[in-house]
């Protein structure tokens, strides 16, 4: 016994010693580490005293020194930057619903701005941006070699002035310019219409107003309908939607999931991650689902469509999404400016990550580009046409008018929906797939 224990306490003054061998080079490694930072902050203040004396402009210190934080922030990843006073002000506006601008959700690729994806009913929508539109210049000032904020400044303006924005589009063989009137961006979170059957709710993007507009569209929809009984499923229409606040990304999900995990996320350090799950309760109540996205659904809208795809409660339908897996978190300086610093990833539920993959449809549906060609659609409407549209022909004696007339409605039906089909292949397509899942009855 006695020999057991002087073995085991000579293994401990081993062990004390074997770690203070280790541990002095990597103590000296850190104070070494240490003194080059700080090194590297003495000629950090070396070169602002000789850019502050000796430039051949005068320069404002606080401006130097906002550029050098920015510029740290901005090469860590295109979504991490320093936030001015004004900048912080004008996100905060931004978050609540309204605030000026062109309308657009951008990114940086490549030294170019990217649009994420236009914003229903603003200037940009309606004067033709698209998402994946690379911006190359503003005003005919190029953007390449611009920080992403200082790009977006030269965007911004008084609201009602023009701006004219060069284009690059893939499937275009030259750049061309674009013009844009500015105007007050007023977001309205959810719009909400019916298609036959359908309801389709329209989330332009994820601020403070979603879910209760959310909540609030689908039950006068339902309502419209004649009840929960007379509607065949919902449509939640993703697309261009370029994300916004992760609560309410996941509040939105959970009003279409009884329990289960929305989204996770994952920081540097382990036990900094964050699981969200969904409490009872479904607006839907078991209805059939589609979502709908494309490539300027970023963020949040993947998070929605991720979560509701993995539990199998939705079909997702579309084109593969753009891909932003990243958590940004917004920290509060001193003088009321801000920090967006890139803390973490997300995850849908099967643990898939988000980040540059983006959310795989279940069905690829691309959306073809509209083309007017007068020939076709003459040859569209001589083929269109039908014996009840000769002249002199016989009419068909053996129909009630009863029977005629659900017979003239159900064509008014074929006929709209081959009209949406046109307008909006991708919408009609998921129409397509709730009527075929009500046709097959209830599942078990």
């Amino acid at each position: 016994m006695r020999k057991v224990a002087l073995a085991a306490i000579g293994g401990t003054l081993a062990g004390i010693l074997a770690t203070t061998q280790i541990a002095g080079p990597l103590v000296a490694q850190e104070a070494s580490s240490r003194a080059t930072v700080y090194e590297q902050l003495d000629l950090f203040g070396d070169i602002f005293e000789r850019i502050r004396a000796q430039y051949v402009e005068e320069v404002e210190p606080s401006e130097l020194i906002e550029a050098a934080i920015n510029g740290m922030l901005i090469s860590l990843d295109p979504h991490s930057s320093y936030l001015s006073p004004d900048d912080a002000q004008a996100m905060r506006v931004q978050t609540r619903g309204e605030f000026g601008g062109l309308g657009i959700e951008v990114t940086q690729e490549e030294g170019f701005v990217k649009v994420v994806s236009p914003i229903d009913g603003t200037p940009a929508m309606e004067a033709g941006i698209e998402a994946g539109d690379f911006i190359t210049h503003v005003d005919g000032e190029s953007v390449l070699g611009l920080g992403l904020d200082e790009a977006v400044d030269l965007m911004r303006g008084p609201v009602g002035s023009e701006i004219i924005v060069t284009i690059l589009r893939e499937g275009e063989a030259e750049p061309f310019d674009v013009s844009i009137i500015r105007d007050t961006i007023k977001l309205t979170a959810v719009r909400s219409r019916t298609e036959g059957a359908s309801v389709v709710l329209r989330v332009t993007t994820f601020n403070d107003q979603t879910t209760p507009n959310l909540e609030e569209k689908l039950a006068e929809e339902v309502e419209a309908l004649g009840g929960l009984d007379n509607v065949n499923g919902f449509i939640i229409d993703l697309r261009n939607n370029p994300g916004g606040l992760l609560t309410q990304a996941i509040r939105v999900s959970d009003a279409f999931l009884e329990k289960g995990e929305i989204v996770s996320t994952r920081g540097r350090d382990p036990n900094d991650g964050d699981r969200f799950n969904a409490t009872p309760g479904d607006l839907a109540q078991g209805k059939p689902i589609v979502v709908l996205i494309n490539g300027g659904s970023a963020s949040a809208s993947e998070i929605v469509a991720g979560a509701l795809q993995d539990h199998r409660r939705a079909i997702v339908v579309g084109t593969k999404s753009f891909g932003k897996g990243s958590v940004q978190t917004v920290m509060p300086l001193r003088g009321d400016g801000a920090m967006r610093l890139t803390t973490a990833r997300y995850y849908t539920p099967s643990g898939r990550s988000i980040q540059a993959l983006g959310i795989s449809p279940d069905i690829v549906v691309v959306q073809p580009r509209r083309e007017q060609n007068p020939e076709d659609e003459g040859e569209e409407t001589r083929a269109g046409r039908s014996e009840a549209d000769l002249r002199g022909s016989l009419d068909n004696d053996s129909l009630t008018e009863d029977q005629i007339e659900q017979i003239k409605e159900e064509q008014a039906k074929a006929e709209a929906a081959a009209a949406l089909r046109e307008e909006d292949y991708q919408l009609s397509y998921a129409i397509d797939i709730l009527k075929g899942l009500n046709a097959l009855g209830p599942q078990e």
